[in-house]
């Protein structure tokens, strides 16, 4: 089955270099190539143009799932009629088991699931294991543990038209693949039985399956909508149907790996007593052998992840399997694996594996956990760049690490006499408005805020917007207040205001209620604000993270969505960074211009409509409570009086929060999501 792009679009640009380049490096078995594209210039586009070019499956890694979701909803729509799939933590609410020594406080793991995540995270391995036209955008957990592909992959049941069929005999099966018996309330992964047919719920899929038995055998199968019952369509042939849940137990896998978990269980209890650690070997031995005997009767347990190691067949330390092993499992070595952001996103695999060793460093030397629980894990970063062999790091500001790697790769051919089709990275530097990157000036810190205060009053006369980047949220609330004595319509923007609120400041700005947003580090609120005509960088020769050249030039290209679009920098020295950052600025500008010149091409500022709130606030919040309880609010919700509700206010607002937060998640409305969990968090401590 091929990749089907739809788009009204056509490459343009440099768009069409940078496909057939990347594509060539596919072809030529390059492990790794570098996407350095400006913002604006359409690297999703051109990534989705280099899938259906190769026909081959691919999984998007992002640093975040806000991004994921972006991505995810973007490759949707360029590829309606291919398996589009989303792999993110599937929890609205995760606290991870851990022990706090120094308040003997045990924290058990406590976890809310999206239902809609945990399906497309069951489609993404069931479409991996079926199709071969699969696209799965990801968050940094895909490189966690979910168990073997190859003990998923075995167990199915396939239902075929004719079939012998017995309602006890299927249940048992069922049962096996982790579903639920349910004849009340019919949920995802489970299933019940009505007479002359069964129901059975996919986890996977946003339909359920309907068997019709006559005479023993299987009369028709058909989807039906979950609710209602109402017929979709028929099945003219078969079915397939997988496990409801990633972890499996086969009862002869079981009976060995309990042999082993027992043994290791036995040598670890002699230790801890050997240590003078009585109570945490009988606390061990406890939940261990709690835990195998709910694992013989139902076939799992909370936790059961950490005894993976058993099941799978693992060595100590051995990799845990991650979704990249079902990739390599149903493909070899015939997919693409794209690293968007790639100067957050790699350094973010590479951090994952350390703070999970920590916090299980902590359990096991306190009994909570036997020491096979370190091998549920994340991948080590020289795991995970051991399982793909078509890497494409995808970046504004690529970090030196991934640009080495394929410069080196590049090099290493060349002494061998082969052809290589490009020097391993790939620019694309226009965009298809044709703006170019901002003009840069250097001026002097000593007097940059008289200097700034001018250069503000010029634009706000002409309608334009100014962004100001500070080095602390002190400064930037000081400045603020500063430039709105001087009768300067001022706003800051930092961490501490809250997540909608940022939105609504954003907004604000674009509808001219003020003229300057000053804020510490204004990339990661993943502003496209075309109204901005400068960006003025406080303190630019500051050397540190928020003055490096990655965030120097991920800074300035704020400034790239105007026409008019200049940066500032007040510096009172040239550092490092300043050099490189603007001497990158100052190449890519000068490609696009000649660019414009030779195709004859007049840049144009493209106004965006302002999105519409998240919530309408209001000024006053008198009855908060009966407001949220009544017509949602979410002014209401951050103002809430927690301490003059009663208990059962309480449980009737956590209920109420605990829905509202599902239903932004499944919107993919995160930071929505993200607010409500950690209300609900307040309300149940």
């Amino acid at each position: 089955m091929s990749f089907d792009l739809a788009s009204q679009y056509n490459p343009t640009g440099d768009q069409p270099q940078a496909i057939a380049q990347l594509s060539a490096g596919v072809k030529a078995d390059l492990k790794n190539q570098v996407l350095l594209g400006v913002t604006g210039s359409g690297k999703t586009f051109t990534m989705a143009n280099i899938i259906r070019d190769l026909n081959m499956p691919a999984l998007i890694i992002s640093h975040n799932k806000t991004l994921a979701g972006q991505l995810y909803q973007e490759f949707r729509d360029f590829f309606p009629t291919n398996a589009v799939s989303y792999f993110v933590s599937y929890y609205d609410y995760y606290q991870p088991e851990a022990y706090i020594p120094t308040t003997d406080t045990y924290i058990e793991k406590e976890a809310d699931i999206n239902e809609l995540i945990d399906k497309l995270r069951l489609q993404s391995t069931t479409n991996i294991l079926t199709r071969k036209d699969v696209i799965v955008v990801a968050s940094v957990s895909c490189i966690y543990n979910i168990g073997s592909p190859a003990e998923y992959g075995k167990y199915m049941i396939d239902i075929k038209i004719g079939d012998f069929i017995e309602w006890k005999q299927l249940s048992v099966k069922l049962t096996e693949l982790l579903y639920e018996r349910s004849e009340f309330d019919f949920n995802r992964g489970t299933f019940r039985v009505r007479g002359s047919h069964m129901d059975i719920y996919l986890p996977y899929q946003d339909y359920a399956v309907r068997i019709i038995e006559e005479y023993g055998r299987v009369k028709e199968i058909e989807y039906i909508e979950p609710l209602s019952g109402q017929k979709i369509k028929s099945v003219t042939d078969n079915i397939t149907i997988y496990p409801a849940k990633l972890y499996l137990t086969d009862p002869v896998v079981f009976q060995k790996a309990e042999s082993q978990i027992r043994e290791d269980l036995a040598k670890e209890y002699q230790g801890l007593k050997q240590q003078g650690k009585v109570l945490e070997a009988e606390r061990l031995l406890r939940k261990v052998n709690y835990d195998l005997e709910m694992i013989k009767e139902v076939g799992y347990v909370n936790g059961i992840e950490n005894y993976s190691r058993y099941f799978d067949g693992r060595k100590p330390g051995d990799p845990p399997y991650s979704l990249l092993d079902y990739f390599k499992v149903a493909y070899g070595n015939d997919f693409l694996v794209f690293i968007d952001e790639s100067h957050m996103t790699v350094p973010q695999i590479r951090g994952m594996y350390n703070g999970d060793h920590a916090r299980k460093r902590t359990l096991i030397d306190f009994g909570f956990r036997l020491n096979s629980a370190y091998d549920n894990r994340p991948l080590k970063f020289e795991e995970f760049y051991r399982i793909p062999s078509k890497l494409i790091y995808v970046s504004a500001t690529p970090d030196e690490w991934e640009m080495d790697q394929a410069k080196g790769e590049v090099e290493s051919l060349k002494r061998e006499k082969k052809e290589v089709p490009h020097d391993g990275i790939v620019e694309q530097l226009i965009r298809p408005t044709g703006i170019v990157d901002p003009e840069i000036e250097i001026r002097p810190a000593t007097t940059e805020i008289p200097d700034l205060i001018e250069e503000v009053e010029k634009r706000s006369k002409k309608g334009e917007k100014v962004l100001v980047t500070t080095l602390t949220k002190k400064t930037a609330e000081d400045l603020t207040e500063f430039l709105t004595e001087k009768k300067i319509r001022a706003a800051y923007l930092h961490s501490d205001i809250h997540t909608l609120e940022r939105s609504d400041v954003l907004d604000n700005l674009r509808k001219n209620e003020f003229d300057v947003l000053i804020g510490v580090n204004l990339l990661r609120e993943g502003l496209d604000l075309p109204e901005v005509t400068l960006v003025a960088i406080l303190d630019a020769d500051k050397e540190g993270f928020l003055r490096s050249r990655t965030s120097l030039i991920q800074t300035m290209g704020r400034a790239a969505r105007n026409v008019q679009g200049k940066v500032i920098l007040y510096a009172d020295k040239i550092t490092d960074s300043i050099k490189k950052s603007t001497n990158e600025i100052k190449r890519r500008r000068e490609q696009q211009l000649e660019y414009n010149k030779k195709h004859n091409i007049t840049p144009q500022t493209v106004y965006k409509p302002i999105r519409e709130k998240i919530a309408e606030r209001e000024e006053e919040d008198y009855m908060a409570f009966d407001r949220i309880q009544k017509d949602f609010d979410m002014q209401a919700v951050e103002n809430l009086d927690i301490d003059s509700m009663t208990p059962m206010d309480k449980k009737k607002m956590i209920k109420k929060l605990e829905r509202e937060m599902k239903k932004y998640a499944e919107e993919m409305n995160f930071e929505a999501a993200i607010m409500l969990r950690d209300k609900v968090r307040e309300l149940k401590d």
